[in-house]
């Protein structure tokens, strides 16, 4: 696969395409169709459940009192901050022992070979989420896509590991199907491409989504099992669905982005060395957009945690496998 090249001054076109053709996996079709797919399956159920106790036991740790089947002691004052996003990224929690372990898992590396055509592949430094149902108001949506207007084609998978419940009631992943064959003409059409930076992320307003729901197109929750894999497309647009006041599920995912190592510069593949070795966090991305996020812990008002931990409680272990998914070794 060749890299991404520049062929005009506004826009970098990916010659990637999904192979299909000859592909059994209803997924793959669509992944490329619809801009999201579910693999079942990808990791053995009760492997799901350690990931989620050990994700509990993190929680655990800032407050042992915590209990996830009793909700007096769901106190957001004890436990770790989360952005309003719901997901967990500092006190280095994206290199903890479990976070890489599942990283590994056979099924979920396979599924990415299959969609790049290589097992050679880079893996993001992303975030955990541990959404306790009923503990806070509803977040209203935020649809976005992770991928900068410049960028053309398909780019970026990325992948939630999920390792709850994902019932219609529940928080969950929540696309828009199809979405990820027309950002394109929407940025051209509806956007002054003088306005365009190369920043892997643009959120849609109200206005905006008329153009998507003017052709047919509405909101689907993504719908999993503890041990499937959710995939979609950086173009597709997307946000965290929240758990209605019914749902009594801990939802408890990891996002995992992959992509072939082929596809990273030098220069990205030092600043990504740089993040693993100060136990950081990066973006969505695996190869590209490359960034340090912010390694102090801060609380709500913006000052420093006094919890911040600079290490991993229970550090990985440092095999040829990870080292190559975390960009330190070539393989």
């Amino acid at each position: 696969m060749a890299t991404a090249t520049v062929t005009a001054s506004t826009r970098v076109y990916s010659p990637f395409k999904l192979s299909t053709s000859t592909s059994t996996e209803d997924w793959l079709d669509q992944l490329e169709t619809q801009g999201y797919a579910v693999v079942k399956g990808a990791i053995p159920p009760d492997r799901a459940q350690y990931y989620q106790q050990k994700a509990i036991e993190w929680l655990q740790s800032f407050d042992p009192a915590l209990d996830p089947n009793d909700p007096s002691t769901w106190k957001n004052a004890n436990l770790p901050f989360q952005t309003d996003r719901n997901t967990y990224e500092h006190y280095s929690v994206v290199h903890e022992k479990f976070m890489w372990e599942a990283r590994q898992e056979p099924g979920v590396l396979e599924a990415f070979a299959r969609i790049w055509g290589t097992e050679e592949l880079l893996v993001s430094f992303d975030s955990l989420n541990v959404t306790l149902p009923n503990l806070k108001t509803a977040r209203a949506p935020w649809p976005h896509i992770d991928q900068a207007p410049r960028k053309r084609g398909l780019h970026c998978v990325q992948g939630i590991i999920n390792l709850s419940h994902a019932g219609p009631e529940d928080g969950s992943l929540v696309v828009i199907p199809g979405s990820s064959n027309l950002v394109e003409e929407f940025f051209d059409t509806k956007t002054d491409p003088s306005t365009w930076d190369w920043k892997d992320n643009r959120y849609f307003d109200d206005k905006d989504m008329e153009f998507f729901t003017s052709r047919g197109l509405k909101p689907k929750k993504v719908l999993a099992e503890p041990g499937d894999l959710i995939l979609w497309d950086s173009r597709t647009i997307h946000w965290g669905g929240e758990p209605t006041e019914k749902s009594n599920t801990t939802r408890t995912v990891i996002y995992a982005a992959y992509a072939p190592t082929k596809l990273a510069s030098e220069d990205a593949l030092a600043e990504k060395k740089h993040i693993f070795e100060v136990w950081g966090a990066t973006t969505h991305w695996p190869h590209d957009n490359i960034r340090l996020r912010d390694l102090q812990a801060r609380l709500p008002d913006g000052t420093p945690d006094p919890r911040h931990r600079s290490e991993p409680v229970e550090k990985p272990k440092a095999t040829e496998q990870l080292l190559r998914l975390a960009g330190v070794m070539a393989y």
